[in-house]
């Protein structure tokens, strides 16, 4: 284990009021796992990954709770408890980010290739030339042409998927640990996002990287993943292995998502199931199961308390009260 977040909690107080974002997120990362964070809109997938790397403008932004320890030699520290100096460390040495938007993550006043090189001047502690000369190389990776002369080249004068090598190249520039992808591939066309992820794919077998990868593609997660978290309102609802999760999902929000998915024929012969209802307003603190007036299987319990994570098998937990397998009320053996 690499990383294992407890009960992360982070608020925005608003004009509106308070938003109840992350209400006690859990889970754990392995060293060289692909974790994959899906969920609708809102659900607090990429809140919970700003939140580790001190992303979250405070004001209007607080952590409230819970710890976040990276794992180095056996040794946690606290995420959550660094100054901004330390976390600055972290960010783009140990973990990289690969933002969804490229065009507004870069600088448009600086070349790409400065952007690269400042920090592995920063965390490598490089000179400009050896910089230089390993940023060319690392453009030349992920498929830029004319890698040297494009070190010079403004982000404007690079296509979408071109701007979204360069942030590759950013986030695995000092061989972090840890790669976080945030929809990397949503604004890009159909074979330009295959290219991409073909290209992380390789990036993070040859250099041993864990990669926490957060999208809405659940075709993708089959493909690449090798555990998927579910979250919903603020908190994770399924943790399991990806062949787990898509032969036998424990919560029904999970389930609702995988009708949710064209057939594997396309041929469009099956009509494909909606989930009704709307997803919870976060501007009201979680009391009860933040899925229950949208369930089918929902029951008294449901309204009475937030469920935990409830251990299913030994790598599979869903924080759902009732057990849609055997159609009966789950116990609760084992949570955190």
């Amino acid at each position: 284990m690499i990383l294992q977040v407890k009960d992360l909690i982070t608020r925005f107080y608003s004009v509106d009021g308070v938003v109840y974002a992350l209400n006690g997120v859990n889970f754990a990362l392995n060293a060289g796992e692909t974790l994959a964070v899906v969920g609708e809109s809102g659900s607090g997938k990429s809140v919970t990954m700003m939140s580790l790397l001190g992303l979250i403008p405070q004001p209007p932004g607080k952590i409230e709770g819970g710890q976040a320890f990276l794992f180095e030699n056996d040794k946690p520290q606290d995420l959550l408890k660094l100054s901004e100096r330390q976390v600055r460390r972290v960010r783009g040495g140990q973990i990289g980010f690969i933002f969804q938007d490229p065009i507004s993550s870069l600088n448009p006043t600086m070349t790409i290739g400065k952007q690269i090189a400042e920090s592995m001047i920063e965390h490598l502690s490089l000179s400009q030339s050896d910089a230089r000369k390993r940023t060319v190389d690392l453009l030349k990776e992920v498929g830029i042409a004319d890698a040297d002369r494009r070190f010079d080249s403004y982000p404007h004068e690079f296509s979408g998927g071109m701007r979204q090598r360069v942030m590759i190249a950013i986030a695995v520039a000092c061989q972090p640990r840890i790669v976080i992808a945030d929809e990397p591939t949503t604004a890009l066309d159909v074979t330009v996002q295959a290219q991409i992820i073909e290209l992380i794919q390789r990036l993070q077998k040859q250099l041993g990287i864990a990669v926490i990868w957060i999208t809405h593609d659940l075709a993708v997660v089959a493909s690449m993943a090798d555990r998927v978290l579910v979250m919903y309102g603020g908190t994770v609802v399924e943790d399991a292995l990806v062949e787990d999760l898509f032969d036998n999902p424990q919560h029904p929000y999970t389930i609702g998502l995988l009708k949710a998915i064209p057939g594997a024929t396309g041929l469009g012969e099956e009509r494909l199931e909606s989930i009704e209802g709307s997803p919870p307003d976060l501007l009201r603190e979680l009391t009860s199961c933040p899925f229950a007036p949208r369930c089918q299987f929902v029951f008294d319990q449901c309204w009475a308390k937030l469920p935990p994570l409830i251990s299913v098998t030994k790598h599979h937990r869903a924080a759902c009260f009732y057990d849609v397998e055997n159609e009966i009320p789950r116990k609760e053996v084992e949570h955190g």
